[in-house]
């Protein structure tokens, strides 16, 4: 399909820069394609009477490091200021990384991570360029290893906001908390799984008192998640892999809810495009433990989830285009359009939609 079909205008008042408080009191758009009302306003918290007993929710457990480090090249004449978003760990001590600007590092360069009068229980965070790749991708080998790195990293490094926040604010240590789910347990991600954003232990226990499951699986949100899709076509672009795993115990769970007439509902993207990928072509969820690439486009058939929650998303993003799988790319487009017109705010420390199929 054509790129430029799922590009839209947003004003960049809609656009917000820090989550509701509390974090239930987000705005839901509930949308039922081919059903009447097509779109209802409601609320985060009127989530339980709008799912039935026997549904099952399903969250990214993931956890979000401060992968956003700030830094400058030693050792090689001027030194440069070099920022680094750390993407994935190879090893112990290495890292991939995306880094700006590139051309000032080269394999064998020194970074020296941290701002200068920042209390740090360690020395310098020294890091070597091991390799570099395309746009912007470098290997670095830091000096530390392990626990002691993770907790350096921890230190020194900032909330990876996306660009659109990180452009008209810098990071700072609200966004600690405020860009970490309740779910949060296993880390690896540099972006939130933001539909999990809304939901707080109060609202949880309400869906479970109602009879709704809640279940778990792990899928580290790299950078790609960001990325606007440049080709103009969509059969041209290619996902970035993210590694993820589902549990044998929750894929026999869902997979009983099922049976006994329940709806599995992600919540979130990362959460859908996991679950798609452990299923087979019946539908039946197993174990999985890998990465997956998965871009799904209109046309392509959704196997396993029968309802998302998801916030709103960037125009010409994959994750726009996943929607607009879902839900149709008409049914989105006047979803979207009405947001826009009631005041919805946008993205990832925005509002919400639930999204039913036809």
């Amino acid at each position: 399909m054509r790129t430029d079909l799922f590009d839209f205008e947003l004003p960049a008042d809609r656009i917000a820069l820090r989550p509701v408080s509390p974090r239930d009191a987000a705005r839901l758009l509930v949308v039922r394609p081919g059903q009447a009302p097509e779109l209802e306003d409601r609320g985060i918290r009127d989530l339980p009477e709008l799912l039935n007993p026997g549904d099952a929710l399903v969250f990214n457990d993931t956890k979000v490091i401060p992968a956003r480090l700030n830094g400058r090249r030693i050792g090689r004449g001027e030194e440069r200021r070099i920022e680094a978003t750390l993407v994935k760990r190879l090893d112990g001590s290495r890292w991939q990384a995306l880094v700006r600007p590139a051309k000032k590092l080269r394999p064998g360069d020194v970074v020296r991570f941290g701002e200068e009068g920042k209390v740090c229980f360690l020395g310098q965070l020294d890091a070597t360029v091991e390799d570099k790749g395309s746009d912007g991708a470098v290997t670095l080998a830091f000096a530390f290893h392990g626990p002691v790195l993770e907790q350096a990293i921890d230190e020194r490094g900032d909330m990876p906001l996306p660009p659109y926040i990180a452009a008209r604010r810098p990071p700072d240590e609200r966004d600690r908390a405020d860009y970490q789910t309740m779910f949060a347990r296993q880390e690896g991600s540099v972006a939130a799984p933001t539909a999990a954003l809304h939901f707080t232990p109060d609202l949880v226990a309400r869906l479970q008192a109602r009879g709704i499951g809640i279940h778990l699986v792990t899928l580290h949100v790299g950078p790609g998640t960001f990325l606007p899709v440049k080709a103009e076509d969509t059969n041209d672009h290619r996902m970035q892999a993210e590694a993820g795993v589902v549990s044998t115990e929750t894929a026999d769970a869902l997979n009983a809810a099922r049976r006994a007439g329940g709806r599995i509902v992600a919540v979130g993207s990362t959460s859908l495009r996991l679950l798609e990928t452990a299923a087979d072509q019946e539908g039946t969820l197993r174990a999985f433990a890998g990465e997956t690439a998965l871009f799904l486009t209109p046309g392509d058939r959704f196997r396993a989830v029968d309802a998302m929650v998801t916030n709103f998303h960037l125009p010409r993003s994959t994750l726009f285009m996943l929607v607009s799988a879902f839900t149709g790319l008409d049914v989105m487009q006047r979803a979207y359009a009405h947001a826009i017109a009631a005041g919805y705010r946008f993205y990832s420390y925005g509002d919400a939609c639930l999204l039913l199929r036809a």
